[in-house]
């Protein structure tokens, strides 16, 4: 029996998801939005685009929850986007109301289902989720990780010239400014990026990585990035759905990991059919220890807006 996954709104994000999912062909996907018409037209869209990229993926779209029934993986991407000059942070309140009615219908309708998170400001939205739907801690989770580091990623092998298969990077902590890049770790083909390239050059690709959003949002003007965070996402449902053991940085709910508890930060984590399997503690210099207690202390303030 295929695997059902369903992609909570139809907006860019949502879409470029629901486009890579429906090309793995393992799962049949739903796209759900409030806005009738729309998931329903990105649907047969994709459906149309079968016989040129050859998949056979059941897609619906739809404006009705009760068709996300049974999902094996719920990828919440629905959400009010950042436009120029606001940050993370300035969508708590806004995106609070709407990923709390999400999360209330997904529960009702899948109870046994791993959440994803994609929505912004991403591990306060986490927490939301994980607060309203009472699911245990290793099937909730947030996108940002994935895409934070790829932004790393890619920006190393720009400056380098080289393939972006053989760079390796790290990023933990929350998805905002205040996210902590652990240069120390980078790599290309194995060979630390530090004897590839001087310290300044790559501080300020770390810095560039932490304001990457803000970058895009400032080019589009009226929207914000959604090819890589769809990708984010539908690397996560890969690893779940396949049950592929990656490990690959997301935001977890830590529970002492880390000297933190309590709320959502990025760490490297061990992702399969049971959703987080394992957390994993990456040995910590003193600085990079207390940058990431500085930006868990940051979400835990827009947790505190929230007032769950």
């Amino acid at each position: 029996m295929r695997s059902k996954v369903t992609v909570v709104g139809a907006g860019n994000v949502g879409a470029s998801c629901a486009q890579l999912l429906a090309q793995r062909d393992y799962a049949d996907v739903v796209l759900v939005d409030i806005i009738e018409g729309m998931p329903q037209g990105k649907s047969l869209d994709l459906r149309q685009a079968g016989p040129i990229r050859y998949y056979d993926t059941n897609i619906m779209g739809t404006n009705n929850y009760a068709d996300t029934a049974d999902s094996d993986v719920v990828v919440i991407t629905s959400g009010v986007p950042r436009k120029p000059g606001m940050s993370r942070d300035d969508l708590v309140l806004t995106n609070m109301k709407i990923v709390q009615s999400v999360t209330e219908q997904i529960a009702k309708y899948s109870p046994k289902c791993i959440l994803v998170m994609v929505a912004n400001p991403l591990d306060a939205m986490a927490h939301l989720a994980l607060h309203v739907s009472k699911f245990p801690r290793n099937r909730v989770m947030g996108m940002s990780g994935i895409l934070d580091t790829a932004r790393f990623r890619a920006f190393i092998a720009m400056e380098l010239g080289c393939s972006v298969e053989d760079v390796s990077a790290l990023i933990l902590g929350g998805h905002g400014d205040q996210m902590v890049p652990i240069t120390r770790l980078a790599a290309v083909g194995g060979v630390p990026l530090s004897e590839l390239m001087p310290k300044d050059k790559i501080d300020a690709i770390a810095k560039r990585t932490v304001n990457g959003g803000a970058e895009i949002v400032a080019l589009l003007k009226t929207g914000s990035a959604f090819y890589a965070p769809g990708a984010g996402a539908a690397l996560i449902v890969d690893s779940i759905v396949l049950d592929k053991k990656r490990i690959l940085p997301c935001s977890s709910y830590l529970d002492g990991e880390y000297g933190i508890k309590g709320t959502f930060v990025g760490v490297p984590v061990k992702l399969g059919k049971g959703g987080i399997e394992k957390i994993i503690e990456v040995k910590l210099t003193p600085e990079e220890g207390a940058a990431l207690k500085k930006s868990a202390d940051a979400v835990m303030d827009l947790v505190k807006i929230m007032k769950i």
